[in-house]
């Protein structure tokens, strides 16, 4: 809800932002069992990884807040006029989110214009198929073998 009423404006320092949003702006945070937060960006932290996730897990022990990662691979050669404070490649950048993601207990998505990269949301998807498919499986091996004794 307070999303809506910000304006574009201030530094590119991810650490400082994201402790605006849990220390300040997470004021009712007794009030509720759970919170998630939503991190949607194209590049890598300013910060170095590990001092973020560092930061994320002490805050997130505090009380039930979640830190869920939605990168965005932009392509080159469009007209993107961002230029990152520092550079990564996309897979050290995927991995960097990774890191502070699992430090928050979050989730993480990478995804561009050619389609999903990665998700632990459609992971976690394709597990329980896995299992169901093998759970099946087995009941019908179970199924036949009871059939033949009969």
């Amino acid at each position: 809800r307070w999303v809506l009423s910000l304006e574009c404006k201030g530094s590119r320092n991810f650490l400082s932002a994201l402790r605006r949003a849990v220390e300040v702006d997470f004021k009712d945070k007794d009030k509720h069992k759970s919170q998630g937060l939503y991190l949607l960006t194209t590049g890598i932290p300013d910060q170095e990884t590990h001092t973020i996730s560092a930061y994320v897990a002490e805050v997130c022990r505090g009380f039930d807040l979640q830190l869920h990662v939605c990168l965005l691979s932009v392509v080159k050669g469009t007209d993107s006029r961002i230029i990152p404070a520092r550079y990564a490649s996309p897979q050290e950048t995927a991995r960097a989110f990774k890191e502070i993601v699992q430090a928050a207990h979050g989730r993480f998505h990478w995804f561009g214009e050619a389609g999903i990269f990665e998700s632990d949301d459609i992971s976690s998807i394709i597990s329980e198929m896995e299992k169901a498919k093998n759970y099946s499986q087995k009941c019908a091996f179970l199924v036949e073998s009871l059939k033949q004794r009969s």
